[in-house]
């Protein structure tokens, strides 16, 4: 088996996959119209995808609460100070950096909605 999507659910799943797919490279697979406006996000190997929804309004998590180790969605990075730097101009927020022993580079920000999303650039890349 291989890993298809991870879903969250959202409060504004238009804005949030446009930003998605303006400042993170995704593409949209598929898209509702109408309410839950479900979107599905491919990345740019086209092997894994986010589904992003908001169904229901009143279990949207507090995503800027949690603690980014609960749950974030890592990208490979080739240039994480890059694509720090593009990111925050474009309205995300940092929350830590660590340059790891094994030469890894890891960006941890969160998205303007709070959803922790973290930049990896291994040492020893882990996915091709």
């Amino acid at each position: 088996m291989q890993l298809e999507h991870v879903a969250l659910n959202v409060a504004d799943p238009v804005k949030m996959a446009d930003w998605y797919v303006k400042n993170l490279g995704l593409k949209v697979a598929m898209k509702l119209d109408k309410p839950p406006h479900t979107h599905f996000l491919v990345d740019s190997g086209g092997k894994m995808m986010l589904e992003i929804y908001n169904n229901p309004p009143d279990q949207v998590p507090d995503y800027g609460k949690m603690n980014p180790l609960l749950l974030h969605v890592a990208f490979v990075s080739h240039d994480p100070d890059t694509d720090k730097a593009l990111l925050t101009s474009a309205g995300a927020s940092i929350v830590e950096e660590i340059h790891m022993d094994d030469g890894s580079h890891i960006v941890m920000l969160r998205d303007p909605w709070g959803l922790a999303i973290q930049l990896c650039k291994r040492g020893r890349p882990m996915v091709e």
